[in-house]
């Protein structure tokens, strides 16, 4: 799979480890050292930031999405390669999703928890096709793995479907294995109406 730009996921705030905020920066390094764009939410502030800074200081590329109100509360990023100042929160995910070949989630809080679903729900749906990684910094997804795996176990995850994204700790392991993972399985019939089958 051909993969020229990834959306990251991530926390406006550093969180309580310094390993949050290196594995931000290795990632933003090592998605410049490959050429690929990063595309974000836009703000400089936080994992998303130090990550942005990151990537223009490797030479890369960075596309923000931002709502007019974030920006307004200065906190938009004001040295990217391209910036677009959207209405609402709903066309800043469609923008990303759309300007992006593959995603990663870092550690972050409910908005990251938010994104990361509502991009995997879409790869079940049929509703995109690319990849989706899990940067595991700290170990920082283990419950959400577990959470996962208790959703297979009680019926409500088909086995298939246990863990639909690439999970590993250091962000140049993680985009080998998204290359590797290329599509996703096929959408999951038991959530599609018959028309869709």
């Amino acid at each position: 799979m051909d993969i020229k730009s990834v959306c990251v996921f991530c926390g406006s705030r550093m969180g309580a480890r310094p390993d949050y905020l290196e594995g931000a920066r290795a990632l933003g390094t090592e998605l410049a050292r490959r050429g690929l764009t990063l595309v974000y939410g836009g703000t400089s502030v936080g994992l998303m930031g130090a990550m942005a800074d990151a990537v223009l200081a490797g030479g890369g590329k960075v596309v923000g999405v931002l709502p007019q109100v974030l920006s307004d509360r200065e906190i938009a990023h004001k040295g990217l390669t391209e910036l677009h100042l959207v209405d609402s929160m709903h066309t800043r995910k469609a923008m990303m999703a759309q300007r992006a070949d593959a995603f990663i989630a870092m550690p972050g809080g409910v908005g990251t928890f938010e994104e990361l679903f509502e991009i995997t729900t879409w790869a079940q749906l049929g509703i995109h096709h690319k990849p989706i990684g899990l940067l595991n910094v700290a170990d920082f997804y283990a419950p959400l793995l577990a959470l996962m795996r208790r959703a297979v176990d009680e019926g409500f995850i088909p086995e298939a479907r246990a863990q639909p994204f690439a999970c590993e700790a250091s962000p140049g392991v993680l985009l080998d294995a998204m290359l590797r993972l290329g599509q996703p399985l096929a959408p999951d019939k038991a959530v599609l109406r018959p028309e869709q089958t």
